[in-house]
C-alpha cells in the first residue's frame, strides 16, 4: 500500500475499500457465471491523468477489456494490471 499515491489517505482508503468490496463480491458470487475484478491501468494519458501521463489510452484500457469479456471459469475477485495478477 506504500505504493499508492502517498500523502492521499482519501483515495487510499477508497481503492482499499474497492478491493475489499471485489473480494467480496466474488466470494458471494462464487459458483455462478458472474466473476468479480478490479483493474489497475496505471497512469494514463487522459484528461485526469493529462499528456505527461506515460500510459496510451489503448494500453491503459486494455486489461478492463480483456476482464471483461473473460470466459466462464475464468479470475475471480482479483486485482490487475498488464494482464497480471497484482497484489494489494
Amino acid at each position: 500500500m506504500a505504493e499508492m499515491a502517498g500523502g492521499y489517505s482519501a483515495y487510499r482508503v477508497s481503492k482499499a475499500g474497492l478491493n475489499a468490496l471485489t473480494r467480496i463480491l466474488a466470494d458471494e458470487l462464487r459458483g455462478t457465471n458472474i466473476l468479480v475484478n478490479a483493474v489497475c491501468p496505471g497512469w494514463v494519458q487522459t484528461a485526469m491523468g493529462g499528456p505527461n501521463a506515460p500510459v496510451p489510452v489503448d494500453k491503459g484500457a486494455d486489461t478492463a477489456t480483456w476482464l471483461a469479456t473473460l470466459p466462464d471459469g475464468g479470475p475471480t475477485g482479483g486485482f490487475f494490471r498488464d494482464r497480471r495478477l497484482i497484489p494489494w
